[in-house]
């Protein structure tokens, strides 16, 4: 007897979703109110000037304006200083 059915089955088959992550605007292009701009998991990006977070760490335009993204230096809890990727709406 064989331990597996003879045909139609997988054992593969549980692949899931494409959750459709990253940047959807680029910076210096146009955000209206509410457009998202950046869809993460976890905080790469953290929001500026005009943006806000969604619970699932979406970043949304709070005003309309033009997408910049900004490289800033952050301490950390150690006293170590480190970068942080900011996305703002001028």
């Amino acid at each position: 007897m064989s331990k597996t059915k003879a045909a139609g089955t997988s054992r593969l088959g549980r692949d899931s979703q494409p959750k459709y992550l990253g940047v959807k605007l680029f910076g210096g292009q146009a955000a209206k109110i509410g457009s998202i701009i950046v869809r993460q998991r976890g905080s790469k990006f953290t929001p500026g000037e005009n943006t806000r977070k969604g619970k699932d760490d979406t970043i949304y335009a709070v005003k309309e304006g033009k997408v910049t993204f900004a490289t800033k230096r952050k301490k950390n809890f150690d006293g170590k200083t480190g970068f942080i990727k900011e996305v703002s709406v001028q």
